[in-house]
């Protein structure tokens, strides 16, 4: 017996909410069609109420119903909408998915929840790190804990992600992106795709790894939680992230027929109940102009591929704190091509490099969920997806990575010295650019998906990261580390005003120029994959920095600008160098010929220019 009253309640206030003492419950339902609630007790098979919604709880397509001092933290619910069972589109967490790779579908099996449960803060709020300062890092729940060596005591959850924190905070990060974390169905049904596929299997059973699918977007992912309470477990992720000074980025896709009312209200549910601070949002494009407009989410960090920035903002507009950031896939295929020595790059990746729009910051990366790895873009011509079952036919076939020689990773001594010196460079461009670097996790420690380029359905060693106890990895690792802190520690590097190119402020130089075999002159033919980039000190305040690239496989000289009187160009840091290629402060190398340098091949150099304390 249903012993609780119940009446017309807030349609305004979608999924379940307490109002005062009183629960609410409101549904969207089209066409007028018979709708009821099921109530289920927790842990339990039994249902206790069947409540119709009637047609003063009515408002527009959106069915709500009040019910008086019901204890909803001990009861869990499903919809009948005409004969179908549903699960609640708003459910703020979904029982019955537990377990990683059980598939469970059956609403029977699967039920609704609501979050009424009160966490303790303790003060926490978004960060609200400039984008400038930003050095983010891209990585998969499961993923990035799940494999053994990562040594950690709740591996592919949550709360792993929580155990490697210090690991980040080490290595520089201060902005962390996660993919779909979200409840969604990591088991599908899917055809294959094969020549000689038997007829009586027309479906067989993948795994959704990556989760770019539709899902139950306010609910966290049970399964990613080490605890029964993901709720709780993750919002104890965010505080502990943000109390060691790092951003959460959560990544949603959402399909184009997505509703872009339920976008809206689930990207300012995660903004205020989890305290993140942005989302990346990919699929459904038409929902960026109210996201970007949208006055609550006027301090939330918004990412995705493109935004409409000319119906976002007045042309003479430029925001206090820019809160838009566009992916960059250019820098990625431009960084790559420069990398391994393609002809006519030079123009093309200085200008990307150089990109820090007004309004709008750019994320630049060379690797991602989607694509070779760092060390599989210096291993590997050719993609080798087999493992996925498509006969080698999914996946992009343009990957812009060069073997050096020979296919694989097992190769010799000098060609793995050669690859690991890529690597370094791989590195420099992406962190010496004037975008938001973006690290996809792994790329630190030299991991490898030995050449699959589409590990979407891959839950195993060839998506999981394998944390490396090998010297030169380590020793990788410890080369990103110094190489952001030298980005983050420099004012020349991730400015908020993009360079001009101009002596604007008549201190005798320009901001940012080009130099080729003669100072000023930076020599751009399309056979040309050398070039040096002389940040002026007088323009950013601190000490003339002059990074020089070599992408050919000779030696190449490049000229030295003059610098004031008393000043000296010295090495800070040297790619060709196996272990410490960074110079410590203090301890820089300083240059015999101060008029030219020799850059060997597939090297960068970086100088800087400071007193000589032996004048």
């Amino acid at each position: 017996m249903f012993d609780y009253r119940i009446g017309a309640g807030n349609p305004a206030y979608l999924g379940v909410t307490r109002i005062g003492k009183d629960i609410n419950f409101a549904v969207v339902v089209r066409d007028e069609r018979d709708c009821r609630l099921l109530l289920y007790k927790k842990d339990t098979k039994e249902m206790i109420a069947e409540l119709l919604f009637t047609e003063e709880m009515r408002f527009g397509d959106i069915y709500a119903m009040k019910i008086e001092q019901f204890p909803m933290k001990e009861y869990e619910y499903h919809y009948r909408i005409e004969e179908e069972i549903v699960i609640d589109p708003y459910a703020k967490y979904v029982s019955g998915r537990e377990t990683y790779g059980v598939c469970v579908d059956e609403p029977l099996t699967l039920r609704s929840g609501a979050s009424l449960e009160r966490f303790s803060w303790q003060g926490d709020k978004p960060l609200k790190i400039p984008y400038e300062e930003c050095i983010l890092y891209v990585t998969h729940v499961r993923g990035f804990t799940m494999d053994t060596s990562a040594k950690v005591r709740h591996p592919g959850t949550f709360a792993g992600v929580r155990e490697k924190i210090p690991y980040l905070k080490r290595l520089g990060i201060n902005q962390l992106e996660l993919m779909p974390v979200y409840e969604f169905a990591e088991l599908e049904r899917r055809a294959p795709v094969r020549k000689h596929m038997p007829l009586d299997k027309i479906s067989e059973e993948r795994v959704n790894y990556w989760g770019y699918k539709e899902a139950y977007y306010f609910a966290p992912k049970a399964s990613y939680s080490a605890s029964k309470n993901p709720i709780r477990e993750f919002k104890e992720l965010v505080r502990e992230l943000h109390k060691n000074g790092i951003e959460l980025i959560l990544e949603f896709y959402f399909p184009e027929r997505t509703s872009p009312h339920l976008i809206l209200d689930c990207i300012r549910y995660w903004v205020s109940e989890y305290h993140i601070d942005g989302v990346h949002v990919s699929g459904k494009k038409s929902v960026l102009l109210p996201l970007a407009t949208d006055p609550h989410l006027s301090g939330t960090k918004l990412m995705s591929e493109y935004f409409p920035v000319s119906e976002i903002y007045e042309p003479a507009y430029q925001p206090t704190c820019r809160r838009l950031a566009e992916y960059n896939e250019d820098f990625l295929q431009k960084a790559r091509q420069f990398l391994k020595g393609d002809e006519g790059m030079l123009s093309e990746i200085v200008c990307s490099m150089r990109k820090n729009p007004r309004q709008q910051a750019v994320i630049n990366y060379m690797a991602g969920h989607n694509g070779f790895t760092f060390l599989d873009m210096v291993s590997f011509d050719v993609k080798h997806n087999e493992a996925n079952g498509e006969e080698n036919g999914d996946g992009s076939a343009y990957n812009y990575s060069c073997n050096y020689g020979a296919e694989g990773l097992e190769v010799s001594k000098g060609l793995q010295k050669l690859r690991r010196r890529q690597l370094r460079n791989a590195f420099l461009l992406l962190l010496l650019s004037q975008g938001v670097p973006a690290i996809y996790g792994g790329d630190e420690m030299g991991n490898s998906q030995k050449g699959n380029n589409n590990v979407w359905c891959q839950d195993n060693e060839l998506s999981w990261i394998q944390w490396s106890r090998k010297k030169d990895d380590k020793r990788l690792t410890a080369f990103v580390q110094e190489a952001i802190r030298f980005r983050k520690a420099s004012k020349t590097f991730g400015r908020r005003e993009e360079y001009r190119m101009k002596d604007y402020l008549s201190k005798g130089m320009p901001d940012l120029s080009y130099h080729g075999k003669k100072a000023w002159y930076g020599e751009f033919e399309h056979y040309n994959r050398q070039i040096g980039i002389l940040y002026a000190g007088c323009y950013t305040r601190e000490e003339t920095c002059y990074v020089l690239y070599n992408m050919h496989m000779v030696e190449h000289e490049l000229a030295l600008p003059m610098l004031p009187p008393k000043e000296r160009w010295y090495v800070k840091a040297d790619t060709m160098q196996e272990e410490g290629a960074f110079y410590q402060e203090g301890e820089e190398l300083l240059l015999e010929n101060q008029k030219m340098a020799s850059v060997p091949p597939r090297t960068i150099m970086i100088l800087v220019g400071k007193k000589d304390e032996t004048d």
